[in-house]
């Protein structure tokens, strides 16, 4: 197994390089179980999230909630949204967004729980996710906001991976992770 090492505020993680697809390996991070990159991370961004004016933070996922969590704590707020890749039972009234026919077939619609909809109307909000490769997630975020009414006053995520984020507005991020081009006499 190859890996990559990546480096945060002083921490250190082996990330896992995985095929995803014959010519491209990316590296396999998750913040899902790390608390001390959690706490780290949130820390960070309290700082730089503390001088916008915004009422919440919203999630492009499930992986980015524990960030999500720890900085809406450290700010002091009392919810953060959390938009779904699915319907799910609990939802009332779900708005769902599906991706645009040219967007690649990879790509899930993005779903907020209808009371969630309406709490965001007419309010400024911080869209996060904790990788952005394609940008397409993001995409959908700042389109499913417009459609319900929320301002996006900045864009964060953890990572970015490669270099098609020129389109997006205010984005924040602390880290790069590359992407491995597999020679081809290795991919067969």
């Amino acid at each position: 197994m190859e890996y990559y090492t990546l480096n945060l505020y002083g921490l250190t993680r082996k990330l896992p390089l995985v095929h995803t697809s014959r010519q491209t390996k990316l590296a396999n991070f998750s913040l899902l179980g790390d608390i001390e990159l959690v706490d780290v991370l949130a820390d960070a961004y309290t700082q730089k999230l503390s001088a916008l004016s915004f009422d919440y933070l919203v999630a492009g996922g499930v992986k980015v909630v524990p960030l999500v969590h720890g900085i809406a704590k450290r700010l002091g707020h009392k919810r953060f949204v959390v938009c779904r890749k699915r319907v799910k039972p609990y939802m009332v009234d779900p708005m769902i967004l599906r991706p645009p026919a040219n967007f690649p077939k990879h790509v899930h619609p993005l779903i907020i729980n209808g009371s969630d909809a309406i709490l965001l109307q007419d309010k400024k909000v911080v869209v996060m996710d904790d990788v952005v490769s394609t940008g397409m997630t993001m995409n959908l975020l700042h389109v499913l906001m417009e459609k319900i009414g929320a301002t996006v006053v900045a864009s964060v995520a953890v990572l970015r991976q490669g270099e098609q984020f020129t389109s997006i507005k205010d984005f924040i991020y602390v880290g790069e992770l590359p992407v491995v081009k597999v020679a081809e006499h290795l991919a067969t």
